[in-house]
């Protein structure tokens, strides 16, 4: 069992800040080499002294004194979008830990895997937007995806010992014999609240996250149901099954992170605590299971754990993701920046909470779906929508 060198893409975010802990309480089995961050000099330079990695990256060029007078030691500095992707390859690296909110993580990501580096992955926007060429891409060169998400990380747990052997056709997932995946989502702070009273939610309540302590973006995708809905396409591209395999189921306990049934009618869960680390330590120290200083559930304080239907009508961001994630093509990847953009406005007080889903509606209905596209096709697609979202704001 030897020790996983890391780099950490994303580290000044809650993800982030979370590998760090898993680095420190397991340090015999991962070492971080890398760090990269958008603009939080001082946090990255904070961290980058607490763990001496011998690179670290800020895509924000005129942020670099400010980190380099904060350094307590001579790590390589690299800046920019170009040092993103550089660090992402650096040669004694085994794996890229990517957690880039949006979709800067991309390119990192591909060429990470052209470089031979396992993949862990919680920015969900990657196998949303460019799925079938990232999966393809380390399909070819053999490496690991593995999921960082706590409910894909679940999943993948559910279906240890699936994986193929195979060299000629690289890692892959044996799901035959699943029925369905089944993903659990605490239903965000407005899971009992009445549909019309949806107009008047402010932005300081629907921050108000019931179970996670995440970034804003990714809590208001979470009380829009949004971040299900990418979960979704995510899970239909990590682990190679239809959309109509895949579903939700509201748990607001967040204990039972995922499950997968299977056609004989059996199910298998993965239970925890909702804390990040579990799911990062077990994607960095894969297929081994490591002793940390986690809390393990006590079931005797568990009172009750439920389980309850989406409501669909009410959050419509579950139907609209099947819909993309069942055409394919460029279709995600619309959906996903105009999401993004509607976001944007709903905390900058421009836009209501459920003008959000509305507006992303508008966008896909107005794209045309470009069938297997390529990298260039797919962010093409991307700005296509960023700009017609914008706009159908300002009508």
């Amino acid at each position: 069992m030897r020790r996983k060198r890391v780099v950490v893409l994303g580290a000044t975010g809650s993800i982030g800040e979370s590998a760090l802990k898993v680095a420190h309480d397991i340090p015999e089995r991962m070492e971080i080499v890398g760090l990269a961050a958008n603009s939080n000099a001082q946090k990255l330079a904070t961290a980058a002294n607490r763990t001496k990695p011998e690179a670290i990256c800020l895509v924000d060029e005129t942020k670099l004194d400010a980190l380099k007078t904060a350094l307590e030691y001579q790590p390589k500095i690299f800046s920019g979008e170009a040092g993103l992707r550089e660090i992402a390859t650096m040669a004694n690296a085994d794996m890229v830990l990517i957690a880039i909110v949006g979709t800067a993580g991309l390119h990192p990501a591909l060429d990470a895997i052209e470089a031979g580096k396992d993949l862990a992955v919680a920015s969900k926007e990657i196998l949303v937007m460019a799925g079938e060429a990232v999966t393809e891409a380390a399909r070819k060169r053999r490496i690991n995806i593995l999921p960082v998400d706590s409910e894909h990380n679940a999943i993948f747990q559910c279906l240890e010992g699936k994986r193929s052997t195979s060299h000629s056709e690289g890692p892959k997932l044996d799901v035959s014999d699943v029925r369905r995946i089944i993903l659990t989502a605490s239903g965000g702070p407005f899971r009992e609240l009445p549909r019309k009273k949806f107009d008047g939610i402010t932005v300081e309540e629907a921050l108000k996250h019931p179970t996670w302590n995440m970034g804003p973006k990714i809590t208001i995708d979470s009380a829009t149901l949004f971040n299900k809905g990418l979960e979704m396409i995510e899970a239909h591209w990590l682990f190679g099954v239809e959309m109509q395999r895949v579903e939700v189921v509201i748990h607001p306990q967040s204990i039972v992170h995922s499950m997968v049934e299977f056609t004989d009618g059996s199910t298998l869960a993965q239970l925890s605590y909702s804390n990040m680390c579990f799911p990062i330590q077990y994607a960095v120290t894969w297929p081994d299971r490591v002793p940390n200083s986690l809390p393990p559930l006590d079931f005797s304080k568990l009172s009750k754990l439920e389980f309850f239907t989406p409501r669909y009508a009410d959050f419509p961001a579950l139907t609209l993701a099947r819909h993309a994630g069942e055409v394919g093509g460029t279709l995600p990847a619309v959906m996903n920046a105009a999401n993004e953009i509607a976001v944007a406005a709903f905390l900058a007080r421009r836009l209501r909470f459920p003008e959000i889903w509305e507006t992303v509606a508008k966008v896909m209905d107005r794209h045309q779906s470009v069938a297997h596209p390529d990298l260039d096709a797919i962010l093409a697609a991307d700005q296509w929508a960023r700009a017609e979202a914008t706009g159908t704001l300002k009508r």
